[in-house]
């Protein structure tokens, strides 16, 4: 029996800014894996993920999310998938509070589930009642991971997501990555903390000048 493909990519091409960001690249993820992209500044990861989550057109080869074909309906997987950037993704004019209920709203999420994800993350208390504006970068960052999981992705998509975490939120953020996976998810995130990343996935693919191989 084989493993669902939750991404499919095979000689896939990606245009930015009229440059081939990503010049034929071939892998596979299955579900329930959490896989590491590593490779040098530059090398295309973070275009993997942003087009992962159907925010870049595919100018060639065929690329697969969540069975949604990107070539011709890359709208389709966005309601699906889970991107933590390098922007926190956050209205910086809510509350902490504000902005999970905002998420639990869009998917239907109960508010014992935004409570329990404040919590994860340490936010919850005089935190969830603080502008997102007047956090600090530590704090942005937990934030916009506890909407990852009031949102229940089902492709979670992370470029450095220890950026900016302290040691116990990075502990923290490696607990939650593997909850999710526990409960379903799938995992994909760029990292130049290799030794705590290689510890976390399951799997580690070399990204290089825009294609993919095994590391």
């Amino acid at each position: 029996m084989t493993s669902e493909k939750v991404i499919d990519f095979k000689d896939v091409v990606i245009v930015y800014d009229n440059f081939p960001a990503v010049a034929g690249a071939t892998f596979s993820v299955d579900a329930g894996e959490i896989v590491l992209l590593q490779g040098p500044n530059g090398a295309g990861k973070t275009t993997l993920l942003r087009a992962c989550a159907g925010l870049l057109p595919i100018a060639r080869g065929t690329a697969n999310v969540l069975g949604c074909d990107l070539s011709t309906n890359r709208l389709a997987v966005r309601s699906r998938v889970g991107l933590l950037g390098h922007a926190n993704g956050l209205f910086q004019d809510l509350t902490v509070l504000e902005n999970m209920l905002f998420w639990s709203r869009l998917v239907g999420a109960m508010r014992q589930d935004v409570d329990q994800a404040m919590i994860t993350m340490g936010i919850s208390g005089r935190l969830g009642e603080t502008q997102v504006a007047k956090l600090s970068a530590g704090q942005r960052r937990r934030c916009a991971l506890a909407s990852l999981i009031v949102r229940r992705a089902q492709l979670w998509l992370l470029d450095e997501p220890h950026a900016g975490l302290d040691a116990q939120g990075r502990d923290e953020l490696d607990r939650t990555l593997r909850a999710a996976r526990d409960a379903g998810a799938t995992v994909i995130f760029a990292s130049h903390e290799i030794e705590r990343a290689r510890s976390l996935a399951t799997r580690s693919l070399m990204v290089t000048t825009g294609t993919v191989k095994p590391a």
